[in-house]
């Protein structure tokens, strides 16, 4: 009798964690991702992102971007930032930002953000190339 309650508790404990596990990601599952990683030199140029859970590839809505900065880290020029300015995105899972590219070059897109229902903090850093 004692047995099978053990075993009855087990189970329920391995399909409690099943569950659990397939309705979060950890939040290392999550990156963000360039839709375009080219962009024209000059004012106001929209640069797009996806949030993807990588273990389906889904995309992510209704994150919480509390953390963005464009610079010129890449080609060694990280004094060299420019405003970023967050606007709607066109698609769920989508984020976008409006920022003026001064020169050709590599521009490093840092974002930080915060996914619902998950603890902790998505971070990347991407690469957008500006060209003329």
């Amino acid at each position: 009798m004692k047995t099978s309650r053990i075993a009855r508790a087990t189970m329920a404990a391995l399909i409690g964690a099943a569950l659990t596990g397939a309705t979060h990601a950890e939040i290392k599952n999550y990156e963000f991702q360039l839709v375009q990683p080219t962009i024209k030199t000059g004012a106001d140029r929209i640069v797009t992102v996806r949030l993807v859970d990588k273990t389906s590839g889904k995309a992510v809505p209704d994150a919480v971007i509390f953390a963005s900065r464009l610079d010129m880290a890449p080609d060694g020029m990280q004094e060299m930032a420019t405003k970023v300015t967050p606007m709607p995105g066109a698609e769920p899972g989508t984020y976008r930002f409006k920022a003026t590219f001064g020169m050709a070059g590599r521009w490093q897109l840092s974002l930080g953000a915060k996914v619902q229902g998950e603890t902790g903090t998505v971070e990347n850093k991407l690469v957008v190339t500006a060209e003329k």
